[in-house]
């Protein structure tokens, strides 16, 4: 059994998930081994200088450099920890965005206290945004625009195919919120005034919770989407029949 199986998280549901989990382990591992260590030791300073046992104050100190060599043994787990495994995984998802005809990209806009989903639809383009739009549309999508007519906003509800990387590019309305999906292991900070992207790739469908992961007022307990991972045929097909139609020129 895992360490990760105590804490009940859900099972993975992204490629990049296993990695995100066997950090947390080897994290855990670490901290367990620490606490057990500093423990006993804790306890053996307790034994070993007990006033009964050591009547008369020493004011040499330590002898020895076991203590030294313990401590540079942490020093050498932690740096192969972050420089072996956490910041080239850090560096692999900051840099290296997919690209190419099958990257599904959604705008996500947060605000107290829901979720609003922005695709470009069928022509792949996004119609402009602004913010002084955010109080006639839910992404702040200008409808006059030519690259916006065919746009699709799902309000509390995210569609995503399976299988194929998606590029979420996240903001926020108002204060900052927190894009969460733990199936997925993606979490993003949704600030107001910036669009910060995260990726990945689901591998299961199915239908997950997602929550807000930020304290960000009175309602924030009720800040909570849906998320669906469907077939990727399905997806084409969902996204050109929601598309909003264009008018035609008469």
């Amino acid at each position: 059994m895992r360490i990760l199986d105590f804490m009940l998280l859900p099972e993975v549901g992204s490629a990049h998930g296993s990695t995100v989990d066997a950090m947390d382990e080897s994290v855990h591992l670490f901290m367990a081994a620490l606490f057990i260590g500093w423990t006993l030791f804790f306890l053996f300073c307790l034994w070993r200088f007990w006033h009964k046992r050591n009547p008369k104050a020493d004011y040499v100190g330590v002898r020895g450099h076991a203590s030294t060599h313990v401590e540079v043994g942490v020093v050498i787990i932690e740096a192969i920890l972050l420089i072996g495994f956490a910041l080239p995984f850090w560096a692999q998802r900051v840099e290296a965005f997919p690209v190419g005809p099958d990257v599904v990209r959604i705008r996500a806009v947060a605000y107290q206290f829901g979720w609003a989903f922005h695709y470009p639809g069928p022509d792949g383009n996004f119609g402009r945004v602004d913010r002084d739009l955010y109080v006639t549309d839910p992404a702040g999508l200008d409808r006059e625009d030519p690259n916006g007519l065919d746009d699709i906003i799902q309000v509390g509800s995210l569609t995503m195919p399976k299988d194929r990387p998606v590029v979420i590019d996240v903001t926020s309305k108002d204060v900052i919120h927190n894009l969460s999906m733990v199936p997925l292991r993606v979490s993003q900070d949704a600030i107001p005034g910036t669009e910060y992207p995260t990726w990945f790739t689901p591998t299961k469908t199915g239908e997950w919770d997602i929550i807000c992961g930020q304290l960000c007022g009175a309602g924030h307990g009720s800040m909570r989407a849906l998320y669906t991972v469907i077939e990727g045929d399905d997806f084409d097909k969902g996204v050109i029949e929601n598309a909003p139609k264009p008018p035609t020129e008469g």
